[in-house]
């Protein structure tokens, strides 16, 4: 699935400001120095489309992109250990768990985690909660780039073992780099389906 236009829609501090749902959602969030914005970007193949910014937790707005007119990709404030007061990051939680629990068109949230890294109490608390909820989602290794695929593999791994603890079975997972863009076409497939699916 191509994408050929993307438009920053708005920027919100709270879901009840969100655009109208009117189009199918899928949102993007991840521990404050993952790379999402650049992955964002990759994705929508435009550069300057999510600001990024080499000191973390630059995105602290409920950010609405609008896809080809068809699909909304919404950009979430980053969490951990940005740079910024207590009450700053209760904020963004309490802005997080509304959008989450109350967007009537979510149909996916991305959960990006630094495939280089040992799995995060965070990054494993947070999907662990999402699956509590019931909410639809899929995970993301980014920066595949920065190491040797057998690493990456290797981590991934470990990462799965961890997370089979608590699930069953595991949620949809995709691995990516910015920079070579690499799993862009598989996560937009994805997206397509989900949309395609929930339409059909």
């Amino acid at each position: 699935m191509p994408v050929k236009q993307a438009t920053f829609v708005t920027s919100s501090s709270h879901h009840t400001q969100c655009p109208p749902p009117d189009y199918p959602e899928v949102a993007f969030i991840g521990r404050s120095n993952v790379g999402k914005s650049s992955l964002v970007n990759m994705l929508t193949n435009n550069k300057k489309l999510a600001k990024v910014s080499g000191k973390p937790g630059k995105t602290q707005l409920i950010n609405h992109f609008l896809i080809d007119e068809s699909w909304f990709l919404v950009d979430l404030p980053g969490y951990g250990w940005a740079k910024v007061a207590k009450t700053e990051k209760e904020k963004w939680g309490e802005m997080i768990h509304d959008y989450i629990m109350d967007r009537e068109n979510l149909f996916n949230i991305f959960v990006l985690v630094d495939s280089r890294l040992e799995p995060q109490p965070i990054d494993v608390a947070f999907i662990n909660w999402l699956g509590e909820k019931g909410i639809p989602f899929s995970l993301i290794f980014t920066k595949a780039d920065k190491q040797s695929k057998n690493k990456t593999q290797s981590s991934i791994a470990h990462y799965k073992r961890v997370l089979k603890k608590y699930w069953s079975e595991l949620p949809m997972s995709f691995i990516t780099s910015s920079t070579t863009q690499e799993g862009r076409e598989e996560v937009l497939n994805y997206i397509d389906e989900i949309i395609s699916t929930s339409n059909s």
